[in-house]
């Protein structure tokens, strides 16, 4: 037992160290990924039957394998959607992984439980949701996506039974082609089709084309629809589809509303954007990642529903060993996606929130905007560069006049290489592109226009 403390107070001593140094780098190292054998000529096994010892595990994890794993928090950072944590949240995570805290049910989590609705309640505020909306936090868009579908699909059942009505050979959910990937993934796990609904020259997906193509569609293809998927910001290109008008055809036909607004929710507090978001506050279904442009750690999703029961109905479990749990007027987690194990993920996000306040997360948006806005505005005055649109949020997507995606690669490649920047090229209409995407208040303007002089 004697040892066991003086290990323990040791690792507590480094950890706490190593925490403090990491996160007063600033910037932080980019640091790049090695290759398998790289790896495993420099870390070897780790977990043996006698076990390394907490010393050189650690320093394995120092010397190696964080500098093999790219620092999502990089100002330079603007592939896919990156991350950027205030200092508040990641040290309060360490205090919540520290608290050993289960955040499932209330009767196990109730403080936790109480401050994650906190959060939640502020933005179900910010998007408009009635007073009675709430949800959970889960691990991103992908696992929200699934459980508001699987909540809005059980619902239409649910409707269908009372009507008398038989459920159909297949469910269906509407969607257009710039929706998130994890849509066609929630509808083969559901076992349910995709109806593809035609969207515009920027991709949105609009009210009277959904109207059109409803029209248009199939008695059995009407029948078998549960639910309709917006997005309030593509991932690709950082496009607001039309809410407002989607939300009508929803509500006209009596389809669930679902809003994927996992990578451009956080621009809801932004009152220079705002108005992109009109019709959210119809969503029966919204979620929105505080791990990306709300400055919260890995893996946090805001999963809200405009009436919980619906959701609970659907994803509650029933056992003998969950009977107390399962007891009305307790906010059980668990009832609202399809997990039941869960740590409060939501509160290192909660902690940032409640010690800065809204207004510098207002502040950090806006911020992030005008970068995009002047990096937008640096992309016209290059002979060699065309801006493709006017970029909604956060996201610029150009191209190099003469190149093709292995010059975009072998372009990208050199950046990390040189750990000047991370960055990524895409498809857009089919055309390899360069895609720049900004989370980040940290990032500046300057340092973007360096990294596109070297295009040049």
């Amino acid at each position: 037992m004697h040892r066991y403390t003086d290990e323990t107070a040791w690792i507590a001593a480094q950890v706490e160290t190593y925490a403090n140094d990491r996160i007063a780098l600033d910037p932080p190292p980019l640091d790049a990924p090695r290759t398998p054998a790289q790896l495993a000529a420099k870390v070897g096994t780790t977990v043996t039957p006698q076990g390394i010892g907490a010393k050189e595990a650690l320093r394995l994890y120092v010397e190696e394998l964080a500098p093999a794993t790219i620092t999502t928090d990089h100002p330079m950072f603007l592939a896919f959607v990156p991350g950027a944590p205030t200092k508040a949240s990641i040290l309060f995570d360490l205090a919540v992984s520290a608290s050993s805290m289960f955040g499932g049910t209330w009767l196990e989590g109730a403080g936790g439980v109480y401050a994650e609705n906190q959060a939640l309640r502020w933005l179900a505020d910010v998007a408009g949701l009635p007073d009675g909306a709430g949800g959970v936090f889960v691990s991103g868009g992908s696992a929200g996506n699934l459980s508001g579908l699987v909540a809005a699909r059980h619902a239409a059942h649910a409707r269908r039974v009372a009507e008398g009505r038989d459920r159909p050979a297949r469910w269906a959910v509407a969607a257009a082609a710039e929706a998130h990937s994890s849509i066609r993934s929630a509808a083969a796990l559901m076992d349910a089709d995709v109806l593809a609904i035609p969207d515009d020259d920027r991709g949105r997906l609009t009210g009277p084309n959904l109207r059109a193509a409803l029209s248009a569609a199939e008695p059995s293809v009407l029948e078998s629809l549960f639910a309709v998927v917006a997005t309030a910001g593509t991932t690709n290109v950082g496009i607001v589809d039309d809410l407002a008008g989607v939300a009508e055809v929803c509500r006209a036909r009596g389809l669930w509303f679902h809003v994927d607004a996992a990578y451009g929710g956080a621009a809801l507090c932004a009152p220079s954007v705002r108005h992109l978001f009109d019709g959210i506050e119809h969503a029966d279904s919204l979620v929105i990642d505080p791990h990306k442009w709300l400055f919260a750690p890995y893996d946090v999703a805001a999963l809200l529903y405009r009436d919980p029961a619906d959701a609970a109905a659907a994803h509650t479990q029933r056992a003998a060993y969950l009977e107390e749990i399962n007891v009305s007027g307790e906010w059980n987690p668990s009832a609202f996606a399809y997990h039941l194990t869960r740590r409060p993920r939501g509160l290192p996000f909660v902690f940032s929130l409640a010690s800065h306040g809204t207004d510098a997360y207002r502040d950090a948006d806006e911020r992030i905007l005008s970068v995009t806005l002047q990096v937008a505005e640096d992309l016209r005055r290059r002979p060699t560069l065309d801006l493709l649109m006017e970029p909604e949020l956060s996201i610029v997507v150009f191209r190099r006049r003469g190149w093709d995606r292995p010059d975009y690669v072998a372009w990208s490649d050199r950046q990390l290489a040189d750990q000047a920047a991370f960055v990524l090229p895409t498809s857009w209409r089919s055309e390899p592109v360069m895609r720049f995407c900004f989370v980040n208040p940290r990032t500046r303007a300057e340092q973007v226009s360096a990294l596109l002089d070297t295009m040049d």
